[in-house]
């Protein structure tokens, strides 16, 4: 569901849209008739999603071999070109 609402009302209403918008509710603002912003709730990242993000990288991290010789190398040939 969304409201639609003038720019001069939503400046002066800004608290209660807030309300509304932590509610669940998406805002379009208006100028002049013509939808230009819309004010909608964060979506938050779910616990577990940042989870796997983790344990994907720890994997990654077991697979790269690059030490400090590997980083050297790759940075004596950049200075190559």
């Amino acid at each position: 569901m969304h409201k639609e609402i003038g720019a001069f009302e939503a400046k002066t209403q800004l608290s209660r849209l807030l309300d509304r918008v932590r509610k669940g509710e998406r805002i379009i603002i208006t100028k002049h008739g013509m939808p230009v912003a819309e004010l909608v709730p964060i979506r938050k990242t779910a616990p577990a999603s940042i989870t796997s993000a983790i344990e994907e990288l720890a994997e990654i991290r077991k697979r790269t071999k690059h030490g400090p010789e590997t980083l050297r190398h790759l940075r004596e040939e950049g200075r190559r070109f």
